[in-house]
């Protein structure tokens, strides 16, 4: 690959170093990419803007540039983020009518977190409503088209963050993950994200969907990029978010570079079964062959409750998004309806008009999980496997270090395809589960191409805190392949 000519073909660590260099402003460089995102509006990858507020970001990015301020890894990088962290200067809708211009009055701490290492914030980025979906087609304004062919999806439910990475409309975004949502999206767009161990990033100010779940990860081009990311944004947040970790902030870009002689990688069999597409399957098998190639050895293993990820998650997450949704009544904040007759029809009227249809879907299956009679049948049966799955990768891990396989069964699906089969989608997100509701770090890496050319992302999946590893195996892989160099035609 040639060395990057144009502003939005810089990594983040390498616009970072021209900042630095003082060769591009952080003005000029956030004037770029919003010329860029205006220019590429039919995406739909993003919802808000506020040129203001993101130049006047740049101007004291620049100022502390001049002065020769040290310390701020990202100072002038511009980020935008999944319109599911609140923010002050942009709105805040989840994807949702019922949050429809609602203004934050204070930065989620993932937000705050990045600016404080000096990133510019360019925008909010379109999201399935709730983070409810895996085709970034559920949003109340709007699909999010993948830039490699506008008419499949681009992955959900971050798949306006991963979308805008992978056009080059901004160097890294923000994502959420709860049962999959930052590494389908990553993988159907061809490009890196990571989901840490749950409870290394704080929820505070992220709209909460599914509480046990929810975890906040970047997305960019590389597993650099990542790293970078990801040192500003974890660190424990203990007063704000009773599910932080009380773990250190970490430096994850500091052994990126570490051999992976003797690495033990497991390959599970229940990834590998019927169900996998064989253009997916071809990409997958290539990237741990180079493995093999970088000195890691493949261990088969098995983690054989796989396939009961899928209703336990469906058991557990709208269980929790019932509970977590009950706020939005129209009383407090958000839509409300113009007309009704009393508390109750103001209530039935304003959830009817604000949410969508596979929000409401989620809400009446977590209500009924949750109802006499069902709760001990349903969700706690459901919370039992969920420890039994987990229990399935602690012995897995006694066998390997890492745990790889694909991110999804097949490259992204036409737009339309799976909106009039909801339990299509869901059985999509087989490979990504587990890990969710084990906890786990997971992350997704560009390995090729499959059919019509879409890519194809490979999951990796290392033990509670190991994101350092992680980074370390994607990075190595990266530095022996140029998949994550590869762009879409036109952008």
């Amino acid at each position: 690959m040639n060395a990057p000519t144009e502003l939005h073909d810089f990594s983040v660590a390498e616009l970072a170093e021209q900042l630095r260099a003082r060769k591009v402003s952080a003005v000029e460089t956030a004037q770029h990419f919003l010329a860029r995102a205006h220019a590429n509006a039919g995406l739909g990858a993003f919802l808000d803007f506020n040129e203001e507020a993101t130049l006047a970001q740049a101007q004291a990015a620049d100022a502390m540039l001049a002065a020769g301020t040290p310390g701020a890894a990202l100072l002038g990088v511009p980020v935008a983020h999944k319109d599911i962290f609140v923010t002050r200067d942009f709105a805040a809708t989840a994807g949702s009518k019922m949050l429809k211009g609602y203004r934050s009055p204070f930065d989620a701490t993932v937000v705050a977190r990045l600016a404080e290492q000096g990133a510019v914030t360019l925008g909010k980025l379109n999201c399935d409503e709730f983070a409810m979906g895996s085709a970034n087609e559920n949003s109340a304004f709007g699909p999010v088209k993948n830039p490699w062919d506008q008419t499949r999806v681009p992955g959900g439910s971050s798949g306006g963050s991963a979308a805008a990475v992978a056009a080059r409309l901004v160097p890294a975004a923000t994502g959420t993950d709860t049962g999959g949502s930052i590494r389908q999206p990553a993988s159907f767009c061809g490009i890196t994200g990571i989901k840490p161990t749950y409870g290394r990033a704080s929820r505070y100010g992220m709209v909460a969907f599914a509480s046990s779940l929810d975890q906040a990860g970047p997305l960019a081009r590389s597993a650099e990029d990542c790293a970078l990311l990801l040192s500003a944004m974890c660190g424990p947040d203990l007063d704000r978010d009773s599910t932080s970790l009380d773990v250190p902030a970490e430096n994850f870009a500091r052994n990126l570079d570490d051999s992976l002689a003797g690495l033990r990688i497991g390959v599970p069999a229940e990834f590998f079964g019927e169900g996998l597409a064989t253009d997916v399957r071809a990409a997958v098998d290539a990237a741990l062959k180079e493995y093999e190639k970088l000195g890691a050895k493949l261990v088969p293993i098995t983690l054989p409750r796989t396939e009961l990820s899928i209703p336990v998650y469906y058991v557990i997450a709208p269980a929790e998004a019932s509970s977590n949704l009950s706020r939005f009544d129209g009383v407090k904040f958000g839509h409300r309806a113009e007309q009704y007759s009393d508390l109750i029809d103001m209530y039935k009227k304003t959830r009817s008009q604000g949410f969508g249809d596979e929000v409401k879907r989620r809400i009446m299956i977590g209500t009924y999980v949750l109802s006499h009679g069902y709760y001990d049948a349903y969700y706690l049966q459901a919370q039992r496997i969920r420890r039994m799955i987990a229990d399935d990768f602690q012995q897995a891990f006694q066998q390997c270090d890492l745990i790889a396989g694909p991110v999804a069964p097949s490259v992204a699906w036409k737009l339309g395809d799976k909106s009039d089969d909801p339990l299509a989608s869901y059985l999509a997100d087989i490979f990504t589960l587990p890990a969710s509701l084990a906890g786990l770090p997971g992350m997704s890496i560009p390995v090729g191409f499959g059919a019509e050319n879409m890519p194809v992302g490979m999951q990796l999946i290392a033990n509670y805190l190991q994101e350092s590893r992680l980074l370390n195996a994607a990075h190595r892989f990266q530095q022996a392949s140029d998949w994550h160099l590869a762009k879409p035609e036109g952008f």
